[in-house]
């Protein structure tokens, strides 16, 4: 007789990989003016080198000035006052973690110039300009007002879905990064947040319409992917949703992928895979995907547990009503408890056992801390 063990499904712990939303910065700054005190409303020009991207922002009545949320990449920064270009930085470049501070000093800046120890910029209009050249300017001016308006609109619609996200309001995350996708349909990270936000709608939604939302989150995924094909969280979450769409081969190689972009972590992309086959009944991958993770994590400790779960549900009774689990149920259980004594299925692992009649260690080494005698019971 087979032996059923009803299970709790495990959730998407992984699904919405955090690495989607690391790729932003924060340029700051203060500009003191040729008095050398706190210049206000002085514009601000941010423009990215590595791809065509401008933004700007103003100074506070202390001078100060901040822009968030920008792609990580090169920029060159400039200070302009009364409409002329005051002093610029060039290839600045930026990463994630702290802001990457840029002052301005104009009484300096203005004091080098007047030494000739610079140049004025590049893109500084010549003063004897013909009409026609003047005319071309005033094209290639209105041109980068627009790109500007565009990217301050790209900017405010994309914190604005990450501020529904926040909320757990899918309805207003799509609606915002929907429209941040037209106006920056090459930021990767913007069909990145736009595919989570339909997979988590999708799960609150039945027939027609979670169908709609996981297509088109699986979509926006591929999208992302497209644009940068080196990211394995990108990998790992368009793997999910597509298993959560019952494509389970084609979610098998993108994690296959992303296991190999991302070795160190190889572990957790199969142990999500088998979360998600446990989810949609399908216990027989689920068991290859955890033994997988096993294989190329061993310390991967929550994979020990449920592969177990996986062996006792194939588990036989005995006639006289005595559970028969397959060889080695019994060490997965172990090998979790010895890992994780106090993780969140310890209690569960050592009831498991108990019914299997099998001796329970309830004293375990801790990592750090001095070894004691282990106790059973059965």
């Amino acid at each position: 007789m087979r032996f059923a063990l009803r299970t709790p499904l495990i959730p998407f712990a992984l699904l919405f990989s955090a690495a989607a939303f690391a790729q932003t910065t924060t340029i700051v700054g203060d500009v003191k003016g040729t008095d050398g005190k706190p210049l206000q409303n002085a514009q601000i020009q941010i423009v990215r080198t590595d791809i065509k991207a401008n933004y700007k922002t103003k100074t506070d009545k202390k001078g100060h000035y901040v822009y968030a949320g920008l792609p990580i990449g090169k920029y060159n920064i400039t200070v302009e006052v009364d409409g002329k270009v005051a002093d610029q930085v060039n290839g600045v470049p930026t990463s994630t973690g702290e802001p990457r501070e840029i002052n301005f000093d104009l009484a300096k800046s203005a004091a080098a110039a007047a030494a000739g120890a610079a140049t004025a910029p590049e893109n500084e209009p010549n003063r004897a300009m013909s009409a026609k050249d003047k005319a071309e300017f005033e094209k290639q001016k209105k041109a980068q007002e627009e790109e500007l308006a565009k990217n301050k609109a790209l900017n405010d619609a994309f914190n604005a879905g990450k501020d529904a996200v926040t909320a757990k309001n899918w309805d207003a995350a799509i609606d915002n990064f929907e429209k941040a996708s037209v106006l920056g349909p090459n930021q990767h990270v913007v069909w990145s947040n736009l595919a989570d936000a339909y997979l988590n709608r999708s799960d609150a939604r039945t027939g027609a319409d979670r169908q709609s939302d996981l297509d088109k989150g699986i979509a926006a995924y591929a999208k992302a992917i497209a644009i940068k094909p080196d990211d394995p969280a990108y990998h790992n979450n368009y793997a999910l949703g597509l298993a959560k769409n019952k494509k389970f081969d084609e979610a098998q190689a993108e994690l296959t992928k992303a296991a190999q972009l991302d070795t160190a972590n190889a572990g957790k992309y199969y142990y999500n895979l088998g979360a998600v086959y446990v989810n949609t009944g399908q216990a027989e991958p689920a068991g290859a995907a955890f033994k997988k993770a096993m294989d190329i994590d061993p310390n991967y400790a929550d994979s020990y547990y449920q592969y177990g779960l996986y062996l006792i549900g194939k588990a036989t009774t005995t006639p006289d009503g005595k559970i028969q689990p397959p060889d080695g149920t019994a060490e997965m259980f172990q090998k979790y408890l010895a890992m994780k004594p106090d993780g969140q299925f310890a209690d569960a692992a050592k009831a498991m056992l108990q019914s299997m009649g099998s001796s329970v260690e309830t004293s375990f080494e801790k990592p750090g801390s001095k070894k004691q005698p282990a106790t059973k019971k059965k």
